[in-house]
């Protein structure tokens, strides 16, 4: 049985879907009550977007509807991870977010819990009986799209560079670009974006990132793309959250691509979204 706690997010279908009903009572706090019988269901496979703490509350209070009525296997499907990005203290003072959810969800005592494409190896590592869809099929669309051989891979920033490296190796065919930015640790602002090549020769280029939250990393980089001689740019990115819309971002790249991993409202013709159904797989 499968409970799609979005009710606009079934990458599984809606076969075999548990009916709920959800409120939030005065105080702010989220209620879940389960409709369907489940006398006889021993296993259920939750689906959810988690975009604030109140997302995650009514995951909690799922978990212990389910128990309250016996259900023994729980699994969880939870593609953008909360607070992923957050995975280390640069300042004193910050928390370390990503521990923050994952402890919440670890508690639970579920049997798995899969991600999609995280930011970084922390969270998989933090998670109890965690599982990793990496982004290979995601962008193997992406690039069954595009039909271009010289079409070269950037890689945005250092923190990138593992991952995109093992993916141009599952696609056998796609230089890699290696690029990189400073970041003021105080301020957050970004500078210094570099390009660690010469001359692009006018081929195409596809950065490939995890997250793209408002767009200044990709904006930055696609100036000094552009000054190294690069020809069309995409931007293929697994968590879409687009903070600041994508105004400004489609007029420095062609298409942006991006899965429906994140509730985000963006609709554009620039943004082509892939259903998470198409790339993952079932628990």
């Amino acid at each position: 049985m499968i409970l799609n706690l979005d009710k606009t997010f079934s990458p599984y279908g809606n076969e075999n879907e548990i009916a709920f009903e959800q409120f939030t009572f005065s105080g702010g706090e989220p209620h879940i009550k389960i409709t369907s019988d489940l006398t006889t269901v021993t296993k259920v496979i939750i689906t959810h977007r988690v975009k604030s703490f109140n997302d995650m509350g009514l995951l909690l209070v799922a978990v212990n509807a389910l128990r309250n009525m016996d259900v023994t296997h729980i699994e969880l499907f939870i593609p953008y991870f909360p607070g992923a990005r957050q995975d280390r203290i640069m300042t004193n003072g910050e928390a370390l977010t990503v521990k923050v959810y994952a402890n919440l969800i670890n508690n639970l005592g579920l049997n798995k819990i899969t991600v999609f494409d995280p930011h970084s190896d922390v969270t998989p590592a933090l998670l109890n009986n965690c599982k990793v869809i990496n982004n290979f099929k995601f962008i193997e669309q992406v690039t069954e799209i595009l039909k271009n051989d010289n079409l070269l891979l950037i890689s945005p920033d250092a923190g990138a560079l593992k991952k995109i490296y093992k993916l141009a190796e599952y696609l056998e065919k796609y230089e890699i670009i290696e690029c990189s930015k400073s970041r003021n640790i105080k301020t957050r602002q970004l500078s210094g974006f570099k390009v660690y090549t010469d001359d692009l020769k006018g081929k195409d280029c596809l950065i490939v990132d995890d997250i793209c939250d408002g767009g200044r990393t990709f904006l930055g980089l696609a100036k000094a793309l552009k000054a190294k001689n690069a020809g069309k740019l995409y931007l293929a990115v697994s968590h879409g959250i687009f903070s600041k819309g994508v105004n400004q971002l489609e007029k420095e790249f062609e298409i942006i691509f991006t899965t429906n991993s994140f509730p985000s409202t963006i609709i554009d013709e620039s943004v082509m979204n892939f259903p998470l159904s198409m790339i993952g797989e079932k628990s």
